[in-house]
């Protein structure tokens, strides 16, 4: 009997697990989290911040027997400390050795924490896990001020549902712009300006030098809650925090959020002989270079078929896409993925934005670029020859489909390409005149399977 050990309870990994079941009923099948909890989604966090879902809602599957119906071991609370390829076995972080015929490698990433003095004290924390987010609704209350080091695409979400707890809300970027590994200089700047006009104070262009605590007798707001209502006083701040810009400004804060980034969980693999980069290296089957050891998800480096280079994507829809694929051909059943699909799609405080391929632009490309400052809205097309590349948009939701399929698909634009150059806006007459006709579109992957 196959044994198939998955590391990562997120979605790659359960979904991964499902597809084993469905296609290999008989073989044995271990998932190993990391956190001790049910597996859940990091994307339903910031609904449970706004009270949206209870934590039951950040759950990825709601049966109370779902994986031991399926026959699914899951393991909570350990981790993966080596890979011993030879022995074909995991080292676990509580002391045993778990053999395997065929591994996944799901282990996803965690926030990167900046070499800031003071950010290892009460009062500040990351947004990741639902041991975050109960200290974070814990802290947030109406009226205290918060911190947010971040303003990128995490970032953003995690804004938007810290402003509807009714905080005070400041948020600081080292970019020139808000979400700068999104959005060009205009789109970004059109989305800082947004959200000033909802009440969010946004710093770009500095960092936080250092995070300071005031003396016990300085009680800030938080202080003053946790006396009251008796909150977990070990991680309220002693006293107000004092954020220090490079930029020489100080900000007051009850609260501090790092959402700085994130980097793939893969220091376990090292001298384990698989390959790694940014991520685990992959091939088309999402295997690594080592037979019967596979990667997806959030650790997991693919090829993607708009750049030409291999990447780290880190969202949702990529990471069923890789679990699948992966899960397939653990069981025998070949199964390829067609690519990495470079693709964000953000609600900011209401204003939605996207991001396609090569959104920055080739060198030797041509792009046009349409702002519209009194509506908030941006729309960036970038060509290579007459296929185009990739775009930006803010405020656009007309045409985000359209887009996409423009720019994965590679569609030759022909003449089209100098009309878009002249309006941009005529983005669906130029799909249909040419994606439909070449017949070089039929909707994004996720949307097949349905």
């Amino acid at each position: 009997m196959t044994h198939h050990v998955i590391l990562g309870a997120g979605p790659a990994g359960v979904i991964a697990a499902e597809t084993i079941r469905k296609h290999a009923p008989n073989d044995r099948i271990t998932v190993i989290g990391d956190e001790n909890e049910a597996p859940y989604s990091r994307m339903a966090i910031p609904y449970l911040l706004i009270g949206k879902v209870g934590e039951d809602g950040t759950h990825l599957r709601h049966q109370a027997r779902h994986y031991e119906d399926l026959r699914i071991d899951v393991l909570r609370g350990v981790r993966a400390k080596a890979l011993y390829v030879d022995k074909r076995c995991v080292e676990l972080s509580d002391g045993q050795y778990l053999s395997f015929d065929k591994l996944l490698i799901a282990t996803g990433s965690s926030p990167i924490a900046p070499p800031i003095p003071g950010i290892q004290g009460p009062g500040v924390h990351t947004c990741w896990t639902l041991a975050d987010a109960r200290a974070i609704m814990d802290l947030a209350q109406p009226g205290a001020k918060v911190l947010q080091m971040g303003a990128g695409f995490i970032g953003c979400i995690i804004m938007e549902a810290l402003q509807q707890r009714g905080v005070e809300l400041s948020v600081v970027e080292m970019g020139d712009r808000m979400v700068p590994r999104m959005m060009g200089p205009a789109a970004g700047g059109m989305i800082k300006a947004w959200c000033e006009s909802k009440g969010v104070k946004v710093f770009t262009g500095t960092k936080v030098e250092a995070i300071e605590r005031g003396t016990s007798t300085e009680k800030g707001l938080l202080g003053k809650i946790a006396d009251v209502v008796g909150l977990g006083k070990s991680a309220m701040p002693t006293g107000p925090l004092r954020v220090r810009f490079a930029s020489g400004e100080v900000v007051d804060a009850d609260l501090v959020i790092s959402a700085t980034g994130v980097r793939p969980n893969i220091g376990f693999l090292e001298n384990s002989g698989v390959r790694c980069l940014l991520g685990v290296l992959t091939d088309e089957h999402m295997q690594t270079n080592v037979e019967g050891i596979y990667a997806a998800g959030d650790c997991a480096e693919a090829f993607d078929k708009v750049s030409g280079k291999t990447i780290v994507s880190a969202i949702q829809p990529n990471a069923a896409d890789q679990a699948y694929v992966a899960a397939m051909n653990m069981v025998g059943k070949r199964a390829e993925l067609k690519g990495v699909t470079q693709i964000n799609v953000l609600d900011t405080l209401g204003l939605i934005s996207t991001s396609f391929g090569n959104w920055q632009g080739v060198p030797g490309g041509e792009q046009v670029e349409l702002i519209d400052t009194q509506h908030h809205k941006v729309l960036s097309l970038q060509f290579q020859g007459d296929v185009m590349v990739g775009s930006n948009s803010v405020g656009w939701t007309d045409h985000v489909g359209v887009m996409r399929g423009l720019v994965e698909g590679k569609v030759k634009l022909g003449e089209w390409k100098d009309r878009l150059k002249e309006d941009p806006t005529q983005l669906m007459k130029a799909y249909l005149a040419t994606a439909q006709a070449q017949g070089q579109w039929s909707g994004p992957a996720d949307a097949r399977r349905r």
